[in-house]
């Protein structure tokens, strides 16, 4: 798979089919709608092309939004390349981009941009200046400018909005083993390891404080977590701690693992980090001994987990 910054920079001439939105998660009710359009590149000597945008409309449109995504740019692009696709392009939402009409879309865009000879849409999709067309209209425009629209049928589409709402909701409760049923795969952040207080590490549970850059990426509920983790090209199991820390009156959240049997100073390296279970709510102890006692408790729990 080919990843562009915008369609201006696409300069392949032959003829596609596409297909067309967010796509935040890659899901596995996406996944049915890449594998449509693999399948109908394959059966029609065409390009595939998913052709998705960044930032997110709301984002842009609604300086206000809190919407929190279930992949960063770079998570997501990291997901498709599994998927088989001959092109995913990546065109700048900007609100310039959101005045252009129904017509200079499809005309300017797909169809002199990208040679666009099939679109598979879904019924509900709208585009154009105020989402004011329908593919009722687009597939007026392809009769007129020569491609075919193929339209995803509703319950592919009921799908992908029920699963993205059912990870987004498994998530904030915790709930990890539906949220990862869902996506088809672990859920992930990414970030760098950053200096943290060192109360994890006086504690005999050293602790590597992640940052996570992208402040749209939703993190999961407060609470602990088994993790995987993969930091300088080594899979080390480990648990999380999302939350305030309020045993030691912390008031921030932070983002903290420890990772089981390793040693180092990894500060300003690059984590990702996997969720695999819950294992319990944040808390508050009495004492850093109580602490301590619980966070055996805990290392126990995880590697008992991972053990079977």
């Amino acid at each position: 798979m080919k990843t562009i910054r915008g369609i201006s920079q696409y300069n392949e001439k032959h003829p596609s089919v596409i297909t067309i939105g967010t796509f935040d998660g890659v899901h596995i009710g996406h996944r049915k709608i890449l594998e449509r359009l693999n399948n109908r590149a394959k059966a029609t000597g065409l390009k595939s092309i998913l052709l998705t945008f960044f930032p997110h409309p709301r984002m842009v449109l609604q300086k206000d939004s809190d919407i929190k995504m279930l992949n960063t740019l770079d998570e997501k692009v990291a997901i498709l390349e599994n998927m088989g696709l001959d092109y995913t392009i990546i065109h700048p939402f900007t609100k310039s981009f959101s005045r252009m009409t129904a017509i200079e879309f499809v005309r300017d865009l797909l169809v002199n941009g990208l040679n666009a000879k099939k679109v598979i849409i879904g019924y509900d999709h709208r585009f154009g200046r105020n989402r004011n067309a329908n593919i009722n209209d687009l597939r007026n425009f392809g009769s007129t400018l020569d491609f075919e629209v193929e339209e995803i049928p509703a319950q592919e589409i009921e799908d992908v909005s029920v699963s993205s709402t059912k990870i987004r909701k498994a998530l904030l409760e915790a709930d990890i083993e539906t949220a990862n049923s869902f996506l088809g795969y672990h859920y992930m952040i990414n970030g760098t390891v950053t200096k943290g207080k060192g109360i994890g590490k006086t504690l005999g549970y050293p602790t590597a404080n992640i940052k996570v850059p992208e402040d749209y990426k939703l993190i999961p509920k407060n609470g602990v977590y088994a993790v995987k983790c993969k930091i300088k090209d080594r899979q080390l199991n480990g648990m999380m701690n999302i939350g305030f820390n309020p045993t030691v009156k912390g008031n921030t959240v932070s983002t903290e693992v420890n990772l089981f049997d390793f040693e180092g100073d990894i500060y300003d390296e690059s984590i990702s980090v996997e969720f695999i279970k819950h294992i319990r709510e944040e808390e508050k102890f009495d004492s850093l001994d109580a602490l301590k006692a619980q966070l055996f408790k805990d290392k126990q729990t995880v590697q008992d987990l991972f053990s079977k």
